[in-house]
């Protein structure tokens, strides 16, 4: 990690000869998925190839709309959302690997005895968040040992939780690097199937994207931010208790409980998730693209540029590139 560090600082050091200020859409309010974008502008990162970044405040707008109508130059993508855009004809291209595995999980309460195996969540109440994702998901799981794949959803969104905790739906999903670090702070027992053990594959969660024809316009400047990005995330998964300080300090107050940052930032790097082992900090591996793709595909959640389910599995080897990280 060292020598990435050095590399990241000599190469993050080139100029960019782009003037224009860049904008950075972020996917969800200020979490820890966003600790190396705020650890670059603290540091003066991007300050220091000539950047100006400006990091945009969550809106009800999809960051994967706003990078691919050019409103934002980059944007942290999640994974899902991403391919499904992509497979319309989203202008858009990953360029780095955020979060490296899939840190979602089916959750329920820890002290339900009637709930041993997913297939007996057939029948049950799930709180959803209303994606046609979810319900791939689920039902893949609960058919994948051995059930129907039927259950009864209630649109709650971050509501979820709350209802799960107080007994009124039966499981919902969670993000295990903040959700459920959350429920271990506030003391609420949970179990968990993970998506992987019953057929799902994995994938990278979190992507930092940006608008493919501006990169291919502007790739000096592209190189010279994404590098600056990659070293804040480098630095993080050294460093997590002092970026989850920084990522706090930089988002003015948005962030109300650093404990629960700093645990989730433990999470993170404990995990895996920000790195893997004798790899650069973000780098996006292939197979994990195609396997997610083709599942989404199975599933008949990739849809065309009209809006109908694609015929044919598409070729999702332009969807991303590698070119312009630090090695």
């Amino acid at each position: 990690m060292k020598h990435l560090l050095t590399a990241l600082a000599l190469l993050a050091a080139v100029p960019a000869h782009a003037a224009e200020r860049l904008t950075v859409a972020l996917d969800w309010t200020p979490n820890t998925n966003h600790v190396g974008l705020y650890v670059a502008k603290a540091k003066g990162w991007f300050d220091e190839v000539g950047l100006d970044v400006e990091i945009l405040p969550y809106t009800d707008t999809s960051s994967g709309t706003l990078v691919s109508t050019g409103v934002a130059q980059f944007g942290i993508l999640s994974a899902v959302s991403f391919h499904s855009q992509r497979s319309m004809g989203a202008d858009m291209t990953a360029v780095m690997a955020v979060v490296q595995h899939e840190t979602g999980r089916l959750v329920f309460n820890g002290e339900r005895e009637d709930i041993q195996r997913p297939a007996d969540l057939d029948g049950k109440i799930y709180a959803g968040f209303g994606s046609a994702w979810e319900n791939a998901l689920i039902s893949s799981i609960i058919r994948h040992d051995g059930g129907e794949g039927r259950f009864d959803t209630v649109t709650l969104g971050t509501s979820a939780y709350e209802a799960l905790a107080n007994g009124s739906v039966d499981f919902t999903l969670e993000v295990s690097t903040w959700e459920g670090v959350n429920s271990v702070l506030l003391g609420r027992p949970q179990r968990w199937f993970s998506y992987a053990d019953y057929g799902v594959p994995d994938q990278h969660t979190t992507f930092l994207g940006g608008n493919s024809t501006w990169l291919a316009a502007n790739e000096q400047a592209t190189g010279a931010f994404v590098k600056a990005a990659q070293r804040g995330y480098a630095f993080a998964a050294d460093h997590p208790d002092e970026a989850a300080g920084i990522l706090v300090a930089e988002t003015g107050g948005m962030l109300s409980n650093p404990e629960l940052v700093r645990a989730s930032m433990k999470a993170l790097v404990e995990g895996g998730f920000l790195k893997d082992p004798d790899e650069p900090v973000g780098l996006i591996d292939p197979e994990l693209i195609t396997g997610i793709a083709g599942f989404l595909y199975q599933a008949g959640i990739l849809r065309d540029a009209n809006g109908d389910v694609q015929k044919a599995m598409p070729d999702v080897s332009g969807w991303y590139t590698n070119q312009y990280l630090a090695r």
